[in-house]
């Protein structure tokens, strides 16, 4: 997409700015020159994800823009007012706000402490609500007023609650956000849209949620920041209250190609659908499973005859594979229920040595549990079925260490041509 210089001057308070999407966006808009307040926690540099609010200040400004980094917790309603006074005082005032902050924890009620829910309510729900209320007065004097929040449709199918109903709320109260506000606000007029991808992105937290081989199956951030360019380039009038999904406004704008967008373009076809879209369960397994080891590498059940069935000839096949390269790259102890026609409980002890497998439950504690139908698990463990689209569909329940559990990913990279 062409910079059409509509942002030059432009003031935008992006929320999470430091890294990922909320970076990429701040970006875009730098290049049109526009002015960037960059409201993020990271001041120092964390420990596994790269970048602060001055590292990002200072790649807005190399492309073109003006920045104000400034550290914002969005529970801090002291710190997100001072933000946005200093904000108005630098650059005069405030014409697009983008909530882009967000906490995720995709576990079932049972494993959601408190703590965990309160974080994602208080950044993702009212984080969005607060930080709105303050940077409205100042939106209600630009003659280009925008709200984007970075948060889906509001789709009541079940199953996007049933796997995790505390995050779905959260993120939902983002939605609900647009909702109400662009009704509220329609005459003044500020536009209120949310903007959502069609497939997951691959950012520096998705890949210490899920592994490094979430890039296999995900688009890169660059396509929320032009669809969001595209967003906020028109007049506030033209639309408001709406729910957007990332390559529909770019093929609304005449871009076609999508595999531009792919962080693997030979995937492009076979991306992981987001969440929250409206897709069945089933269609998403679907979607996932093309192009992958499907029906070819899936042994059938007459050829495990005389080894106790599917799963324990696969157990077998997996622990004659294990090395200490392994266990080194995984380094958990895993705990396996399996449910439906194969029933029992397996483990996995890749922690020690050059790792054991077996029948029964783990010596030790396990890191992670895994609840699975024998139908499924063997899909998952021979490619069909990729673990993050499991989980996401409720075919797979894990407790425990969900980023160890998402660790299982190397081990089935590494077996699965030989299974």
């Amino acid at each position: 997409m062409i910079n059409t210089g509509k942002l030059a001057g432009r003031t935008l308070f992006i929320t999470g700015a430091s890294r990922g999407i909320g970076k990429a966006i701040a970006l875009r808009a730098a290049q049109d020159g526009a002015n960037v307040v960059i409201a993020a926690k990271t001041a120092e540099p964390h420990p596994k994800l790269p970048g602060t609010i001055y590292t990002a200040a200072k790649e807005i400004e190399a492309a073109g823009g003006k920045a104000l980094p400034c550290v914002v917790d969005v529970r801090d309603e002291g710190a997100v007012r001072t933000a946005v006074q200093n904000a108005v005082a630098k650059f005069g005032g405030i014409d697009i706000l983008i909530n882009n902050a967000s906490a995720i924890s995709l576990t079932p009620t049972e494993q959601t402490d408190m703590k965990r829910y309160d974080l994602m309510h208080s950044i993702n729900t009212r984080g969005t609500f607060l930080v709105s209320k303050e940077c409205i007065p100042y939106l209600r004097k630009s003659n280009h007023a925008h709200i984007l929040n970075i948060s889906p449709p509001l789709n009541m199918a079940p199953h996007w609650f049933s796997n995790h109903v505390a995050y779905t709320m959260a993120k939902y109260g983002m939605s609900m956000c647009v909702l109400g506000m662009a009704k509220e606000f329609e005459g003044v007029p500020i536009a209120v849209n949310a903007l959502w991808p069609r497939t997951a992105i691959h950012t520096a937290a998705m890949e210490m949620l899920t592994g490094k081989e979430s890039d296999q199956y995900s688009r890169k951030p660059e396509i929320m920041a032009d669809a969001a360019y595209a967003i906020l380039s028109k007049e506030p009038r033209l639309q408001t209250g709406k729910f957007l999904i990332d390559d529909e406004v770019l093929k609304a704008e005449g871009i076609t190609d999508m595999r531009q967008y792919a962080c693997v373009p030979e995937n492009a076809d076979k991306l992981m659908p987001d969440f929250f879209l409206d897709v069945e369960p089933e269609k998403l397994i679907e979607f996932a499973a093309e192009g992958s080891h499907a029906a070819s590498l899936k042994k059938p059940a007459a050829a495990q005859q005389g080894q106790g069935g599917q799963i324990e000839g696969l157990f077998l096949k997996i622990e004659s594979l294990l090395s200490e390269e392994i266990v080194k790259k995984t380094g958990a102890v895993y705990e396996f229920k399996v449910k439906g026609n194969e029933a029992g409980t397996w483990f996995a002890d890749l922690k020690s040595g050059t790792g054991k497998v077996g029948k029964g439950s783990p010596p030790v504690t396990a890191d992670a549990v895994l609840t699975m139908d024998s139908k499924h698990f063997f899909d998952m463990f021979t490619g069909k079925l990729k673990p993050a689209s499991a989980f996401m569909t409720g075919k797979l329940k894990i407790s425990g260490d969900l980023q160890k559990a998402m660790k299982l990913e190397k081990l089935m990279g590494s077996l699965k041509s030989k299974l």
